[in-house]
């Protein structure tokens, strides 16, 4: 049987995929920020790519391990999705997706379950995204207009100071 699938399930095989997962974003994670830095990468063909994009790094990396190298594409699919959508972004996507992932396979080895977990993420994302929620009452209201009603412009430098700190 040339095409045979291997079948892996359990805590052997979320921590597998949580390896991959790790040795993607902690590559890729070097790269954020004003103060990241760059990624030598080889090519098979061609002289070497020197990089600090998120997703270019995310696609050069392929695990031997088949469990190991599917937590990384999961990661890497987050990378590549963040670019098409936003076009930046890329790293700090990552670097969320292995703290979610990360957390999510913490919760479930303490007895979460782990359909309970993702429809909680699913509903978190929702909310983040702003789509409409169902009140008790029936109605709905638009998250995302909610928010842009409490957000104002920062404009000035000043203005910042009283937003947040940047370091």
């Amino acid at each position: 049987m040339a095409n045979a699938k291997q079948i892996v399930h359990g805590e052997q095989s979320r921590q597998a995929i949580l390896r991959g997962v790790n040795k993607l974003a902690d590559v890729v994670k070097i790269t954020l920020g004003p103060k990241g830095r760059n990624v030598v990468l080889d090519k098979k063909f061609g002289s070497p790519t020197i990089t600090k994009d998120g997703v270019t790094v995310a696609k050069e990396i392929e695990l031997e391990d088949p469990l190991e190298n599917m937590g990384a594409q999961m990661v890497r699919e987050v990378a590549s999705k963040t670019s098409d959508v936003a076009g930046d972004g890329t790293t700090t996507a990552t670097v969320l997706a292995q703290s979610i992932f990360r957390e999510g396979a913490k919760t479930v080895a303490a007895g979460a379950n782990p359909m309970s977990l993702k429809r909680g993420i699913e509903m978190a994302v929702r909310t983040v995204c702003g789509y409409d929620e169902t009140l008790k009452d029936g109605s709905k209201k638009h998250i995302k207009g909610e928010l842009d009603k409490l957000s104002k412009d920062v404009k000035e430098s000043t203005m910042i100071a009283q937003v947040g700190a940047v370091s």
